[in-house]
């Protein structure tokens, strides 16, 4: 869902304004110690997300989880470049796992979600972040 940022002499102010804030029932702030820090792979079947960076660049790369108790290690893998200067509201369905990387010092990543902290805790899906391995900087 993109957003935009206006400008004006007194600075400027970013919005995603499509995004219904009533389908969400909670939201967290993620920092990372350190640039290119990963902080992967978290999964739901039930919950869904949205991703908005609010400051820097990070990757974000969505798998849909085919079983989750061994999901296959083949599974496609979709990546996104997230930056608060283009302000992008990455939408997270159910049945997907999520994972991130920042690709500067100070990233600052928004998240919202459609469950409860309780809720989510049940229906909570973790592996190791190199499962899938997205995080690779290629250099072409």
């Amino acid at each position: 869902m993109q957003g935009d940022i206006f400008y004006d002499k007194r600075g400027s102010l970013t919005f995603v304004n499509g995004f219904k804030l009533s389908d969400y029932v909670r939201q967290y702030i993620v920092r990372n110690h350190q640039q290119n820090f990963i902080r992967a792979w978290h999964g739901h079947k039930l919950e869904r997300k949205a991703v908005l960076v609010v400051e820097g660049v990070v990757q974000c790369s969505l798998i849909k989880v085919d079983n989750w108790e061994k999901p296959s290690k083949d599974l496609e893998i979709q990546s996104f470049v997230l930056s608060a200067e283009k302000p992008t509201l990455l939408l997270i369905p159910n049945g997907y796992a999520n994972g991130f990387m920042n690709l500067t010092n100070n990233a600052i990543i928004q998240f919202y979600s459609d469950k409860t902290l309780e809720e989510s805790g049940s229906d909570d899906f973790r592996f190791p972040h190199d499962y899938w391995n997205p995080w690779k900087i290629s250099f072409y």
